[in-house]
């Protein structure tokens, strides 16, 4: 079991386009049954869209284990020890830290049980993810993911054996 450490920052505008932060769904909808049919043609170019995008791109998934598919070049860190996963997260945290939106969450009490919580669930084989609101509005999402196999998602290819 290896743990892969993924982050992105950006604007809040751009994270909160949640149908490209979700898998698409297995079945597209149904085709247009005219020329008339303009929501319907709008609805299937959307889904191909997110078909072709969510895969791709930069955002974080809402579910943490589908970083997983995401290209290996998002890969920020790789640990075979929860502990070294933990820290990591907890150095990105403290280099954040000064954005954050809030005084709330930059107390360094609360970091550091982050880092504890997230070693703590790192070594059980699941999953970390980590968000905070910057300032201007920005918002900083960090997410650990453990690989072969993930607990929630064993079916997920692990991207240090991806092409």
């Amino acid at each position: 079991m290896h743990h892969h450490g993924y982050l992105w920052t950006g604007p809040k505008a751009r994270f909160d386009q949640e149908a490209l932060r979700r898998p698409p769904h297995p079945h597209p909808p149904p085709a247009p049954v005219s020329d008339g049919d303009v929501h319907a043609a709008q609805l299937l170019k959307r889904y191909r869209e997110v078909v072709a995008e969510f895969p791709t791109c930069d955002l974080p998934p809402i579910q943490t284990a589908y970083w997983l598919i995401k290209p290996r070049s998002l890969v920020r860190g790789t640990w075979h020890e929860a502990k070294e996963a933990a820290v990591w997260l907890g150095e990105r945290l403290a280099e954040y830290a000064h954005r954050f939106a809030s005084d709330r969450e930059r107390d360094a009490d609360r970091l550091a049980a982050l880092v504890d919580s997230a070693a703590e669930q790192l070594r059980s084989g699941r999953d970390v993810s980590v968000g905070a609101y910057l300032e201007s509005p920005a918002y900083l999402s960090l997410a650990v993911v453990t690989c072969s196999p993930n607990h929630s998602m064993p079916e997920l290819p692990c991207p240090a054996r991806a092409g």
